[in-house]
């Protein structure tokens, strides 16, 4: 388990444009194989890195993963202006954030309402996907309420309370997502949710949740999958099952717990960091450089031949910063982070 209250991990975060011209922000951290979270549409990355509910996830996952993670459109250090919120625009954009990274081969992590697009995705691109996780996903009908009458009034609730400075009306959802939260926590979660997006994003992206529906796609996924499903979630309750029986060879692991959002200091979660370690582990064996592009490997040459990035860029007719991408990239494929990347990097081109 890491060490709590410890120096952060450098998080680097970045930008890149869908073909619609929506701009998207993404980050990574940590080492080791890399592994895509594709969350819930509730994030914004600066503000989940210093969060009491979500900053366990991404200390523990960063000690096993090199995790690139992303806001969705609409939401946190993505762009807010836009209009399009269906599932084919959301795996459109994970599509170009999967090529703006250099991403090759890598294993997913669909959380919650960010599963169907992490299970349209493995299933549209199974060469991508090594391995899958899904917690607290769902498959279809997003959030909604089975009840109209009972989603209406939850509607009403995010045009009546969403912006305001009083967390009364968003404190309803914080209950329903981490009802075993400190008070902190909650005070958190309720800004969370009027600092990751406007009132109208939340209101239309929860509609068009309600239209997602993957079940057709479950008896196809190929990718070996880990179903982790808390047994109290009241947010989507009985999907683990639903999940884990219709994808081939899925595994379920139940987790002891009525938090949507694991909490750091409940055994539950202690439970979902040793099962996605263990999950991961065969990915851990070195990426092979032949992932690496003709570009990358030249680079890589270059800087064994003793040329710094300055001398690379005049060598190659390329700027400074492009060079610096470039090593960037090579990093993440090879899953290597740290003072140290450049020399493993090149010893294993050279290997």
């Amino acid at each position: 388990m890491a060490t709590r209250h410890q120096a952060p991990p450098a998080q680097e975060v970045r930008f890149c444009r869908t073909d619609d011209g929506v701009r998207l922000a993404w980050a990574r951290h940590g080492s080791g194989p890399p592994l895509l979270i594709v969350s819930c549409w509730l994030s914004h990355l600066q503000h989940d890195w210093q969060s009491p509910v979500w900053r366990h996830f991404l200390d523990d996952l960063g000690d096993i993963a090199t995790v690139v993670r992303y806001d969705e459109r609409g939401f946190g250090l993505s762009e807010w202006e836009v209009a399009d919120f269906s599932l084919e625009r959301r795996v459109a954009d994970l599509e170009t954030l999967v090529e703006a990274t250099g991403l090759d081969r890598f294993a997913v992590l669909g959380m919650s309402g960010g599963a169907p697009v992490a299970l349209a995705y493995a299933h549209a691109h199974p060469e991508r996907v090594t391995r899958m996780v899904l917690y607290g996903g769902m498959a279809g009908g997003g959030l909604r309420q089975e009840d109209p009458v009972e989603e209406e009034a939850f509607l009403a609730m995010i045009r009546a309370g969403w912006a305001r400075p009083d967390p009364l009306f968003r404190r309803v959802f914080t209950n329903a997502f981490i009802p075993d939260a400190t008070e902190e926590q909650m005070v958190w979660m309720d800004e969370l949710q009027r600092t990751s997006t406007n009132t109208e994003n939340a209101v239309c992206s929860r509609i068009a949740r309600h239209q997602v529906d993957v079940r057709g796609i479950l008896p196809e996924i190929a990718a070996p999958t880990l179903v982790l499903h808390a047994d109290g979630d009241r947010v989507a309750p009985d999907w683990g099952f639903e999940l884990a029986s219709a994808i081939p060879d899925a595994r379920l692991v139940m987790l002891d717990s009525r938090n949507h959002v694991l909490l750091a200091d409940e055994p539950a979660w202690r439970v979902f960091r040793q099962e996605v370690a263990g999950f991961l582990a065969a990915d851990r064996s070195a990426p092979p450089t032949s992932n690496l592009s003709d570009r990358e490997r030249e680079i890589l040459l270059l800087a064994a031949d003793g040329l710094d990035n300055t001398e690379i860029a005049d060598r190659l007719t390329l700027s400074v910063r492009t060079v610096e991408r470039h090593f960037q990239n090579v990093y993440l494929k090879l899953g290597l982070s740290g003072r140290t990347a450049r020399a493993a990097a090149v010893a294993r081109v050279l290997a």
